[in-house]
């Protein structure tokens, strides 16, 4: 179960989740197989010398360093993947709720009504293939900037969505003694 739902407080729902661009899919698995096919073509390559890996070689030392290279983007993808895995962004009813961590939990709650500005930042690509980041900027100076998501605009939307309800939703009075 995700973080955003045990966390749900009563009559409190789900407004939307945000979610990473298919594009940070794309980075992952292309920082893995980019170098992984050229250090696979320079060994092809080095093996096929007079003598295989000479230390002279020019090719034996490219692919000594593409791959380490590759030892460096499967780190990366790694980390990348386990960002992905570890992070929610969502809107519920009553607040915007930001978590992530693996071993230790990190997160950044905003209560609707607390919300006083929306910022979203999309460049040239991010406006071609819709992604960007928002910063939700709340009361005094809390201000919460997301990680790259699929469609901001919509995700913007529904804040305003949830700022709507909470304005509509009847406020109840304390019975005078």
């Amino acid at each position: 179960m995700s973080y955003i739902d045990k966390s749900l407080g009563e009559g409190e729902t789900v407004i939307v989740r945000a979610r990473f661009h298919w594009l940070y899919d794309v980075a992952v698995w292309g920082s893995i197989l980019v170098p992984g096919l050229l250090l696979l073509t320079l060994l092809a390559r080095a093996q096929q010398g007079p003598v295989p890996f000479a230390s002279d070689d020019p090719v034996t030392w490219a692919t000594a360093l593409v791959a380490v290279l590759f030892i460096a983007c499967v780190c990366n993808s790694l980390v990348m993947i386990v960002r992905k895995w570890t992070t929610e962004v969502g809107v519920t009813s009553h607040r915007f709720v930001e978590k992530y961590g693996v071993f230790t939990l990190r997160s950044n709650e905003i209560a609707v009504p607390n919300i006083e500005g929306v910022r979203v930042n999309q460049g040239v690509l991010g406006r071609i293939f819709n992604y960007g980041t928002v910063r939700i900027e709340g009361t005094g100076d809390d201000s919460v900037l997301t990680p790259v998501i699929a469609d901001p605009i919509a995700f913007v939307r529904a804040i305003q969505t949830a700022k709507e309800h909470m304005a509509q939703r009847p406020i109840p009075t304390q019975p005078s003694v």
